[in-house]
């Protein structure tokens, strides 16, 4: 056999192994169903009560053997950080350079800063984050304020910027056997979609977005929804007619408070 033969077939074997990209072809990390049931918290004791297959919890404060008793319980663990903003009361925060850190964000989170999402070492300090999720057993990941270039955040970000950081850490989480999930972000969601591996978005029925998220129902890859407006908390028939649309267009939708502590909760699930 000729050299050049032998290194075709060594091609061809690679190509077939890489599959489409991802870490040895098969499937090596946790893909969610679009009928997944999810809960949501990030502050305050993890009620851990819930019958549902999904668990969205903070990555710095869940212990691993929180996440661990609750994956003994037949739980996903879906990780939470903040990818794109600087939060002064995270452990890790001394790791930022002030160039990296913009305007702050107009949000209820006091001490949050947007992120120069190109610099070099803001994306090592995300990788270390994503180490910390494969070091505690987490299935997969919810990356936050990844939609810096829609935002003022003192920094030229662009549609391409985004798309490349996104990308960059959908790699990095998948490489370590992590899902990952797009966190809003509507307005890259086509470009995005076979990138990810699940959404989580916030609002979609109070700003008349959820239509969007077809393309990942179609895809067979869930959208996790959260409503926070009073109308759905306090009156029954609004939350009821929302529920509804909800389950036409089969996305997971709980009406939750605002600082997602598990104050109440209300499922549009059964």
């Amino acid at each position: 056999m000729t050299r050049f033969r032998v290194l075709v077939l060594l091609g061809a074997a690679w190509l077939a192994g890489c599959g489409d990209g991802s870490s040895g072809g098969d499937a090596s990390w946790w893909k969610p169903s679009v009928t997944d049931t999810w809960q949501w918290q990030l502050k305050d004791t993890i009620n851990t009560g819930y019958d549902v297959a999904v668990y969205d919890i903070d990555l710095f404060d869940t212990s691993t053997a929180q996440i661990a008793a609750l994956q003994a319980a037949g739980k996903k663990v879906v990780c939470y950080f903040s990818a794109g903003s600087s939060e002064d009361w995270r452990d890790d925060f001394q790791d930022f350079e002030a160039a990296d850190m913009g305007n702050p964000l107009d949000s209820v989170w006091v001490g949050e800063k947007w992120l120069d999402t190109r610099s070099s070492n803001v994306r090592n300090i995300m990788r270390k984050r994503l180490d910390l999720a494969q070091t505690k057993g987490c299935d997969g990941v919810e990356p936050d304020n990844v939609d810096g270039y829609d935002n003022d955040t003192g920094f030229p970000l662009t549609e391409a910027t985004q798309l490349d950081y996104i990308r960059h850490l959908a790699a990095e989480a998948h490489a370590r056997g992590l899902a990952i999930g797009l966190k809003n972000n509507v307005a890259q969601l086509n470009s995005l979609v076979d990138d990810v591996d699940f959404a989580v978005n916030e609002q979609c029925h109070e700003y008349e977005e959820c239509e969007a998220y077809e393309i990942f129902i179609t895809k067979g890859k869930p959208v996790f929804n959260a409503e926070y407006a009073d109308r759905y908390v306090n009156n029954a028939t609004d939350r009821q007619i929302m529920c509804e649309a909800s389950r036409v267009l089969n996305i997971r939708t709980l009406v939750l408070p605002l600082e997602l502590d598990d104050a109440f909760r209300q499922s549009c699930d059964p």
